[in-house]
């Protein structure tokens, strides 16, 4: 087990619980209606509605906080909110309604008559500091129709109304699970429309467990590197091979908040110094490093706006943070350690001699049999590894190669599936919408083609 001096220990309990000036984090704006990453400074500040609202309340403050935009007389602010201060009664009420209540909703029309609070009240009310709080109460005892909806209905004019005039912000923390939620629900395309459950399952199937020595091919932005170097805690080395001039680019690793323990373990090498010097793979190597190469120069040329998107996920979010030009660590090590640093020669040469533990492969852009033609005889023998790809043809036709060349057993294509559930009092149901593929996977484990003959 790895032994950490007090400084590490603290930084290592500021990233899982407490936030911090300068690290990155998850903002969940009224219960998912809106997701973003931002760096917590003293100036930066965030979009929601017509208000502009300042991030520093949020620091210092543990993840998993709920904050709600107040209006002050320095204009609008986040304020904490109280866990046990609202919520309680309403489904308790909502409960017993449901069990007794025979009204329905078929009497009422939408008109816009029965609310009698205009525009100008709800001003001079802010005018005066009515909190978000007051204002969706006032509006609902002047609506006329709100007592003869049923619970249902009341509650989710509550809910339309509190967004409205009090919108709440939830303090997440960027781990694996939630940085690949917020991208699949708002830019699917920039992590290859890899899915939670697909992620969870690749990383199982490619048995990824501490003190591993993992090489991972991604090309999603670094979402399946930060991943893997999070479950493995620190311990062991995650390696990104690349085959042109530059390393893949790996943003979303800063996300992670990693300390400086785990970014040291997260390594590039050039694929030259990882395969041994044989003649029989040149043209392969050859045609791999062109197919990079041409995707390299694409990442160059829609780095500016990519990176954009990445900081804000979504269009008009005026969140302070910059992905690529800044690392989401503690002040102490955002300047001193860097996430996907050169290998040295002489954990290069260990790897030489003995194989990899696991190998992840997500290059949805690439052929997959050129890609793991090179990289799966890199492996250990009897190590298993895992090609990720969005369609399912491109990994039949190297799960066939594979075959043909005697290069791996116990190989199958797995394809995850997932439904979920809105579970409520009385309306549990699976949600309307739903992502109907999170991609394929292809899984094997590395044998000797020689023992085959």
């Amino acid at each position: 087990m790895l032994a950490y001096n007090s400084e590490e220990n603290l930084s290592g309990s500021q990233n899982r619980r407490i936030t911090w000036d300068g690290c990155s984090v998850l903002l969940d704006i009224n219960d998912g209606d809106r997701v973003l990453f931002a760096r917590l400074t003293a100036g930066s500040k965030i979009k929601i509605g017509d208000k502009n609202c300042s991030l520093q309340p949020l620091i210092g403050c543990p993840f998993g906080s709920s904050f709600q935009v107040e209006v002050g007389a320095g204009g609008p602010f986040l304020a904490p909110m109280i866990p046990n201060a609202e919520g309680n009664g309403l489904s308790e009420k909502t409960d017993d309604q449901t069990m007794e209540e025979c009204r329905d909703n078929r009497a009422l029309v939408d008109n816009n008559t029965a609310q009698s609070l205009t525009g100008e009240d709800i001003d001079g009310m802010r005018r005066k500091g009515a909190t978000g709080d007051e204002i969706v109460q006032a509006l609902i005892a002047n609506s006329a129709t709100f007592e003869k909806k049923t619970a249902f209905s009341q509650e989710k004019y509550r809910i339309k109304k509190q967004k409205k005039y009090a919108p709440r912000v939830l303090l997440r923390r960027p781990f694996a699970r939630s940085i690949c939620e917020a991208y699949f629900k708002k830019h699917a395309e920039k992590i290859g429309f890899l899915r939670v459950d697909t992620l969870s399952l690749l990383l199982s199937l490619a048995n990824v467990t501490a003190h591993s020595n993992v090489l991972v091919f991604d090309m999603l932005d670094g979402i399946v590197t930060g991943s893997v170097a999070e479950r493995m805690g620190g311990t062991g080395y995650v390696c990104n091979p690349h085959c042109g001039t530059t390393p893949l680019p790996i943003s979303i690793v800063r996300m992670f908040n990693f300390s400086d323990e785990t970014c040291k373990r997260i390594l590039h090498a050039s694929l030259t110094e990882l395969q041994p010097s044989t003649g029989e793979n040149s043209t392969s190597d050859d045609q791999l490093v062109d197919e990079c190469n041409i995707k390299e120069q694409q990442n160059k040329d829609t780095l500016s706006s990519s990176a954009k998107d990445m900081v804000n996920m979504e269009e008009n979010s005026t969140a302070n943070m910059d992905t690529d030009n800044n690392v989401a660590a503690s002040p102490k090590s955002a300047k001193t350690v860097k996430a996907g640093e050169k290998a040295p020669p002489e954990t290069i040469k260990h790897w030489n001699e003995n194989g990899f533990s696991s190998l992840i492969i997500a290059a949805p852009n690439l052929d997959a049999w050129d890609v793991a033609k090179d990289l799966v005889p890199l492996l250990a023998y009897s190590a298993p590894f895992v090609i990720y790809h969005q369609y399912l043809q491109p990994l039949a036709t190297c799960m066939h190669n594979l075959q043909s060349n005697k290069m791996a057993i116990n190989l199958q294509v797995s394809e995850p599936w997932l439904r979920e559930y809105q579970v409520l009092p009385s309306r549990t149901h699976p949600h309307m919408q739903m992502s109907s593929s999170g991609g394929y996977l292809l899984s094997g484990t590395r044998i000797s083609s020689s023992d085959q003959n």
